[in-house]
């Protein structure tokens, strides 16, 4: 495969068309023949909007600039409005956190100024219900579950927990069901079930606790609730009473029912019309299926998306949800159950460049340190074999695989050797990859955020933008990783720093002896806790040739100091006391970095704040070891300008093209 063949591949895939697929749809709801969903704009800073779909198919944004539909509960957010029939929709507004309503005229605010934060929106019998952030002057931050009428009075229903997650009223409007938490657990760890009469406030625990995660609970009818809870080891999907009767498993399977609650508001399963569960289930992925409760029989529903976000929406026997396949990009999908009628409704992507030349990720299993397995996906570049390796499990349903690409708007350099780049440099065809098919490739290991988070097949423009121009993609989800159950989510437990960094090694080793990467061209790449593995696997292993780390955690005490509540005691389970961090952190171990680094940062990172990059660059530049940093001003934690992400991408492309070039030729 001559480099003149992979030319009009490479070019058909730009920084900008990357920049422009992250439309980010999610959180759609369907009442009767309309649909709603959440809509960002890269092109207006990043801003979302809500767009409607009426019954004719007619779309419009509900919401114009400068609103900004995002809600900062626990700092990730999540869904941030709600539809209220009647009256258009009520959403949380970015710039105040404050409650709006508008039918797609000028927002009228429902909630006073303050230091107030709502999300979790939901709408029953004239009132929002809804999770409410009130942070304080020293800091404190408590929260509840309030209601909120229209004409702006506010009620609390139920508090005195540190987290509370998706409220749901019962039919007859005499409980509320919902998810608490405590410090310093976390809703992948242990949480609560708990329900309040509302007529007295009067509540009580049904299911969970310290070491179960119990999430996303749903009325059967008046006396009875769904929900999810990994007990068992997987999160599996449950009836049980109102007062705590003996829970009934609905499909006892090793497979996930739900993902980790990051995020606020997005339903992994609902109740259809009549009476039968749309229910999204896997391992890695999750497929789309229809479950009869009372037969226990689950049937995976023939559509051509093969994974789905947890964010169903129904009304009767129709549902609406974010699927994506192996050639589809994210979409805002309607399903009547019934008749089986599939209908895309708005795409992430609106024009694809040819399909042949998108990446097939092939699953497959590694054997890391100890014998552990370890998950990965692996997309070859363009021009190479993608047949299955021998230690692989093969694929299962291939698609393709969302990234985490992070990019910039005004950049800052502190370091030198690697260029930044520039838009320009990104439209060649690269010169990275090898002579041809008859050679290993480069590659670069790609390592997901969270940790407690998960690599997924879905569609991404920015793998295929790397792998048409000749450079190989292995997505790991390394221990601690989700989807694959409680027990391999567990092995980070106490082990950051360790277990990640080992399973993404093996992951690079595995690449070279199964003959797909050439050994002196692999490199690394990860975002936020991604960024952490990238730093400290460059310092333990000379597996790589050169690491990209975009808002990386490099510091522990600092990052516990400045951490928002949400996470602030995180660090507690995924390294343990102060008395480690020092033989963890990034920071302490950039000493025996010896390889070529590119860090990017949100100037406006409230996550993991700028100094986290800064000292690492400054430490790697000390030493003459070659390191830049590019900074970006508004920018927060994952990048959200179309600015941003052109340069980001154009930055990172140009540092493997001189890293695999150089080394290459060594």
């Amino acid at each position: 495969m001559s480099p003149e063949r992979r030319l009009p591949y490479a070019a058909a895939i730009s920084t900008t068309d990357v920049a422009r697929s992250g439309l980010r749809l999610g959180y759609p709801t369907v009442l009767g023949d309309e649909v709603w969903w959440e809509e960002d704009r890269p092109a207006e800073a990043g801003r979302r909007t809500v767009v409607h779909r009426a019954a004719d198919g007619r779309r419009r944004e509900l919401i114009s600039s400068p609103w900004d539909a995002r809600s900062r509960v626990h700092e990730y957010g999540g869904r941030s409005y709600v539809v209220v029939p009647g009256h258009g929709i009520a959403f949380a507004n970015y710039a105040d956190q404050r409650l709006y309503l508008t039918d797609g005229g000028v927002p009228r605010a429902l909630t006073g100024e303050g230091p107030d934060r709502y999300g979790d929106l939901l709408w029953h019998d004239g009132a929002i219900y809804c999770v409410r952030e009130r942070h304080h002057d020293d800091g404190k931050v408590v929260r509840s579950i309030v209601s909120v009428t229209l004409d702006g009075s506010v009620t609390e229903v139920t508090g005195g927990s540190d987290f509370y997650a998706s409220p749901a009223v019962s039919p007859d409007g005499e409980h509320l069901a919902y998810i608490c938490w405590n410090h310093p657990r976390l809703p992948w760890t242990g949480t609560e079930l708990r329900i309040t009469r509302l007529e007295d406030g009067n509540s009580w625990t049904v299911k969970g606790g310290m070491s179960e995660s119990v999430l996303a609970p749903q009325w059967k009818d008046n006396r009875h609730l769904y929900l999810v809870s990994d007990w068992s080891g997987w999160w599996n999907l449950y009836q049980i009473g109102i007062f705590g009767t003996s829970s009934q498993a609905l499909y006892p399977a090793e497979e996930e029912f739900a993902w980790p609650l990051w995020e606020l508001g997005g339903l992994p399963y609902l109740v259809l019309g009549d009476g039968r569960l749309a229910v999204l289930h896997g391992r890695g992925d999750l497929r789309l299926g229809i479950l009869d409760p009372e037969t226990g029989e689950l049937n995976d529903l023939d559509v051509p998306y093969q994974g789905w976000r947890p964010g169903l929406s129904s009304s009767g026997t129709t549902l609406v949800g974010v699927g994506y396949g192996p050639d589809i990009p994210r979409s805002v999908v309607r399903v009547d159950t019934v008749t089986g009628r599939v209908e895309g409704l708005r795409r992430d992507i609106t024009e694809l460049p040819d399909i042949s030349c998108l990446p097939q990720p092939v699953a497959v299993e590694i054997e890391g340190s100890f014998g552990r397995l370890v998950h990965a996906y692996l997309y070859p570049p363009y021009g190479y074999p993608s047949s299955e390796p021998s230690q692989s499990s093969g694929s299962s349903e291939p698609s393709q695989s969302s990234g985490s690409s992070q990019s910039s708007q005004s950049s800052g350099s502190s370091g030198s050797s690697q260029s930044s780049g520039s838009s320009e440099s990104s439209e060649s065809s690269g010169s990275s990859g090898s002579s041809g098919a008859d050679g290993p490739a480069p590659y670069v290991v790609f390592v997901h955020g969270g940790p407690t988070g998960q690599a997924i097949t879905e569609l991404s423009l920015e793998k295929a933008f790397f792998t048409t121009r000749g450079i190989g993609v292995l997505d790991v989800n390394y221990g601690g990783s989700t989807g694959y159950g409680r027990s391999y989510r567990e092995r980070l437990r106490g082990q950051w720093g360790i277990v990640d960094v080992e399973d993404t090694v093996a992951a690079a080793h595995w690449l070279a002896a199964e003959g797909h990467a050439d050994p002196r061209r692999i490199a690394i790449r990860g975002a936020s806790a991604g960024g952490w593995t990238v730093m400290a696997a460059c310092a333990a292993s000379d597996a790589f040739r050169g690491g990209v780390s975009i808002a990386g955690v490099s510091a522990l005490a600092p990052l516990v100091a400045a951490t928002h509540d949400f996470e602030s005691r995180y660090i507690d389970w995924l390294v343990g006391p102060e008395s480690l961090y020092a033989s963890r952190e990034p920071l302490s171990h950039a000493s025996e970095v010896n390889c070529p680094m590119l860090l990017m940062q949100g100037l406006a990172d409230l996550v993991v704040p700028p100094t986290q990059s800064e000292s690492f660059a400054n430490a790697l530049t000390d030493r003459g070891i070659p390191c830049t940093y590019l900074s970006f001003e508004g920018e927060g934690h994952g990048f959200r300008r179309l600015e941003t992400k052109t340069a980001a991408l154009a930055a990172e492309l140009a540092f493997y093209e001189q890293l695999f070039r150089q080394d290459h030729t060594d």
